[in-house]
């Protein structure tokens, strides 16, 4: 099951459980994860992308390893709220989960996660470096802590 809506999501876990965040990009994907109450999300990885199947396996692994419940998926709009190219890339990262995944999929909108998290970085002093290796779990852990708050409210 995929939504863009956080009640259609909430009701495909009645019982809670753990959430997995993702940010896919072109080049990796953002992992991150939230306790079971759903109170905060925290950057966990960033997975090297290669071909589906290998990164399937390895988000299989975190997913066995830390008994994640459902997943929230970062969706890149358009500032003006439309789709683009890499919206229907990760739509179709998303409809590829669905089929192998016995997981719902909750699609948020992630308009600035990974500005939002950069200026954080930059403030922090965080070397160049150090950015480009965490910012993408940290972008993650963004865009779940805003759809754990939305589906907490």
């Amino acid at each position: 099951m995929i939504t863009t809506a956080p009640a259609d999501f909430r009701a495909a876990l009645p019982d809670g459980g753990r959430l997995a965040g993702l940010d896919v990009g072109s080049k990796t994907i953002g992992v991150a994860l939230c306790d079971a109450e759903w109170t905060f999300a925290s950057a966990a990885e960033t997975v090297k992308r290669r071909k589906f199947s290998v990164d399937l396996e390895r988000l299989k692994t975190i997913f066995a390893e830390q008994q994640v419940a459902g997943l929230v998926i970062g969706l890149p709009l358009n500032l003006d709220g439309t789709d683009s190219p890499q919206t229907q890339s990760t739509r179709a990262f998303a409809r590829n989960l669905d089929q192998a995944l016995d997981l719902p999929i909750l699609l948020w909108d992630e308009r600035w996660s990974t500005q939002a998290v950069e200026r954080a970085m930059i403030d922090a002093d965080m070397t160049r470096k150090k950015r480009a290796e965490r910012v993408d779990a940290a972008a993650a852990a963004f865009i779940l802590q805003g759809a754990i708050d939305a589906l907490t409210r």
